[in-house]
């Protein structure tokens, strides 16, 4: 059977919408397991923020949640580590109590713990950011390395958790 050109051609488009398509569904099919994983790991009790509304707003004090050795691979901008494990309100002594903060970390836990106790210690307007650091980078929002300087490196927590980082040079 003798095909023309423009068949063959149409055949190659045909392929190719079809195996792009194909690639773009595997992409976000990776979306629904880790809103489905936050869903699990968050406690709903803590205000939170998305990343979209975030990019929006005039721009909160940002905490970073995590050790210096993820704040120091990259961080958003302008924000100020805290910490988790070490957390202490001394850090944020320097605040009123109802400055808008935005809290996060990774994916949104320690930041969550963070926020919890801010909360309690009287903060009023504090959230947590939905997907943290990962969901920034994911949805293209830069990133800066200790330097100030925009990075595309990642600190993905650990091989785990490096699946949910989609976007950048992962860094563990």
């Amino acid at each position: 059977m003798r095909h023309s050109h423009s068949s063959i051609r149409a055949i190659g488009v045909l392929f190719f919408l079809l195996f792009g398509v194909i690639g773009v569904h595997a992409q976000h099919v990776q979306e629904p397991a880790y809103q489905e994983k936050l869903q699990h790991l968050l406690s709903d009790k803590t205000p939170v923020i998305d990343v979209s509304q975030l990019a929006k707003e005039h721009p909160p004090i940002l905490l970073d949640a995590r050790p210096a050795e993820e704040y120091d691979v990259s961080h958003i901008a302008s924000a100020r580590r805290v910490g988790y494990g070490d957390f202490d309100l001394e850090r944020v002594k320097d605040l009123p109590k109802d400055t808008a903060i935005v809290v996060y970390c990774s994916v949104g836990y320690r930041s969550e713990k963070v926020t919890e106790k801010l909360l309690k210690a009287g903060f009023t307007n504090v959230k947590n950011l939905y997907g943290g650091i990962f969901e920034w980078v994911n949805t293209g929002h830069i990133v800066v390395d200790d330097s100030g300087q925009t990075t595309d490196r990642i600190h993905a927590y650990n091989k785990s958790w490096s699946r949910w980082v989609l976007k950048g040079v992962k860094v563990y």
